[in-house]
């Protein structure tokens, strides 16, 4: 055993109450010369089914105790909100769910950690994921004096199999099976799955893959709209109706699921260099952005709006390689707040067999005119300008082409 291991008196484990990190209370006490483990839950709004009971599941895993943190609120307004104004969306498709929720769970973790005095914090992430480099970047920015463990880095367990063997052999009780196909990750915005038949790109996901969303073959052959409202970037009301900023999450994942939005199929290339395909489902989401960029193209003129897609194009990034603790991240979320301030106004979506689409926009930053748009007569548009703006805008490939033209003679 090492000195390090010697030395660490008392663990925060991140606790599922899954399978894995069910084994790893044990495999603590066991490895890290019988530290005291205390379990850490974040509520982020992955239901309350994964919640049930998980106290009781901790301490009879082994643990003195277990915490449970309420995040929900937190998590879409501090987190959600900030990333919604950046307009961040990973590799063309992925809206971030997981990525965005890693920094709130890491940041309580920590907080946990201070809190009852470790001198550890533990996570059961594989070595393989992106999850494991989030984590540990954002420990690492918050409280670099506290020890890392990371079993799946240090055990010799492979398999499901071993994991059950092991609680078994310890009489420690799981409800887990043998029989999981999937790894699901879910909070507030999105549900993400992996494995089973997914791990096959040409294979086509089943209808069991799918738990957030209904069929958009099965939905209603009837639209439906949402109306939303937004104030300085902030989403203030929905359908008329003011809802704090986890409520109104919940009714827009309510009304996009019933119509099939919110689906992704994609392989995507993770942070440590291999792909991974993945199904992902995020229908509240997929609104809001949806509705946030449609009241944007109203408001920012060409080159704000440029600006903006690239710190949407750069932000992915960060949130993906988890660097939300960084001055870069700090710079460009503050970049995307000032662009905000202007994104007041009025959005309605159609959500019809999959698709949100925006329908109807309005803003009292609008910089849309009518009189300027219109192909009819008009007075406020000579279009006899545009010859001097056309020659001055291209004068660089007239010169460059002239320059040719008399190389050639």
């Amino acid at each position: 055993m090492s000195i390090q291991k010697k030395q660490v008196k008392k663990v925060v484990l991140a606790y599922s109450g899954g399978l894995d990190t069910s084994a790893i209370i044990p495999w603590l006490k066991e490895n890290y010369d019988n530290c005291e483990v205390i379990a850490f839950c974040a509520d982020v709004g992955q239901g309350d089914e994964e919640l049930e009971g998980i106290k009781e599941k901790a301490i009879a895993s082994g643990a003195s105790e277990c915490y449970v943190a309420d995040l929900k609120d937190e998590y879409v307004k501090d987190y959600i909100y900030p990333i919604l104004k950046t307009g961040s969306v990973y590799e063309g498709q992925y809206l971030l769910g997981t990525s965005m929720a890693r920094p709130i769970i890491a940041k309580a973790h920590v907080e946990v950690a201070l809190k009852v005095g470790a001198d550890a914090i533990c996570h059961g992430c594989t070595g393989k994921g992106n999850d494991q480099v989030r984590f540990e970047s954002c420990f690492a920015a918050l409280a670099p004096q506290l020890t890392v463990i990371a079993p799946w880095r240090e055990w010799d367990m492979v398999s499901r199999e071993d994991l059950l063997d092991y609680l078994a052999e310890r009489s420690i009780p799981c409800s887990a099976s043998l029989t999981k196909i999937y790894s699901r990750d879910a909070n507030a915005w999105h549900i993400s799955h992996e494995g089973g038949e997914l791990e096959d790109p040409w294979c086509e996901p089943s209808k069991e893959v799918w738990t957030m969303t209904v069929d958009p073959m099965d939905a209603p052959n009837t639209p439906e709209t949402v109306a939303l409202s937004f104030v300085e970037g902030e989403l203030v009301s929905v359908d008329g109706k003011a809802m704090s900023a986890y409520e109104s999450l919940m009714y827009l994942n309510d009304k996009a699921a019933a119509h099939g939005v919110g689906r992704i199929d994609i392989v995507e290339n993770r942070l440590v260099g291999m792909k991974s395909r993945g199904c992902y489902e995020t229908p509240g989401g997929t609104v809001l952005m949806a509705a946030y960029k449609g009241l944007e193209t109203l408001i920012h003129d060409k080159e704000s709006l440029k600006f903006r897609e690239s710190i949407g194009l750069e932000f992915s990034h960060v949130i993906y390689d988890g660097r939300w603790f960084t001055p870069l991240a700090k710079a460009q979320l503050a970049a995307a707040a000032s662009l905000a301030e202007k994104v007041t106004g009025d959005i309605v979506v159609k959500l019809y067999k999959g698709q949100a689409t925006v329908t109807q926009r309005r803003s009292p930053n609008s910089l849309y005119s009518e009189e300027f748009a219109t192909f009819g007569a008009d007075d406020v548009y000579d279009q006899k300008h545009a010859e001097g703006f056309i020659r001055l805008f291209s004068l660089s490939s007239r010169i460059a082409a002239l320059k040719a033209q008399d190389g050639e003679k």
